[in-house]
């Protein structure tokens, strides 16, 4: 069932993504040649704390940390660690959620690590860009699917993949809702978005093929032919004068 939300709840919902867009800021500076994954761990929390709010990641489905850090070819819920030090010319995936009042907030940026080669950051570029082509398409009247196929358009067109085992999703009291938002497909297929849907949008892109990996931990997913991957994600409203982005700084 795909809830809509009325304007009281999604000023919620924006308050909690009002926070995770702030932590992202904050964990942005933070990144550098040497400092680990832990260590962006570490500050997400403290940084939640000082808000007031909860993390929305630790414990969900028994997943034991409260950021998602993954490195170059590490897809999403890369896991993160003191043995994992960023070395110039990485790239790491940050994503993040909080929940406020009951109401969560969730987003995700790559960032480079200090200079990183230009197709890594013609990578991270593409993917940034995917995800607002694909926000143009979260307004009222359209086909859910309509978002699929722009952000899989704007990707093919530029040389990169686009992962279809991962997906976005609704948002709202829980962390995800209905409904799946693949970041592929054909236009015109799926619900038609209503004022009050709110959407967490989120294109994985890989450098080369689009399969994936899932290791051991039974978390991390990694591209299957090693190349990077990247990873933008908004928490968008459909509203009446078009699409709201709720996680922006």
């Amino acid at each position: 069932m795909i809830v809509l939300r009325s304007q009281r709840e999604i000023e919620k919902i924006r308050r909690a993504c009002k926070i995770v867009a702030e932590i992202l800021v904050k964990l942005k500076e933070h990144i550098q040649p040497g400092v680990t994954t832990l260590d962006l761990n570490v500050l997400s929390e403290e940084l939640a704390l000082k808000h007031d709010a909860k993390p929305a990641f630790k414990g969900y489905h028994g997943y034991p940390f409260s950021l998602c850090t993954s490195v170059n070819e590490e897809v999403v819920h890369g896991m993160p660690s003191a043995r994992r030090s960023l070395a110039q010319g990485d790239i790491i995936s940050i994503d993040f959620g909080v929940v406020v009042d009951g109401y969560f907030g969730d987003a995700a940026v790559t960032v480079p690590v200090g200079s990183v080669d230009p197709e890594a950051e013609r990578l991270c570029k593409v993917t940034e860009g995917s995800l607002y082509e694909g926000i143009r398409q979260a307004a009222a009247g359209n086909r859910l699917s309509d978002i699929s196929h722009a952000i899989q358009e704007y990707v093919e067109a530029r040389g990169f993949s686009v992962v279809r085992d991962f997906v976005g999703h609704g948002i709202g009291q829980r962390l995800h809702e209905s409904p799946q938002i693949p970041n592929y497909g054909p236009p015109g297929k799926g619900v038609r978005l209503k004022t009050g849907m709110v959407l967490a949008i989120e294109p994985m892109i890989n450098q080369g093929r689009p399969e994936v990996e899932v290791l051991g931990d039974e978390w991390t997913a990694i591209t299957a032919d090693r190349q990077l991957s990247a990873h933008f994600e908004h928490t968008v409203a459909v509203t009446e004068n078009g699409p709201d982005i709720l996680s922006r700084v």
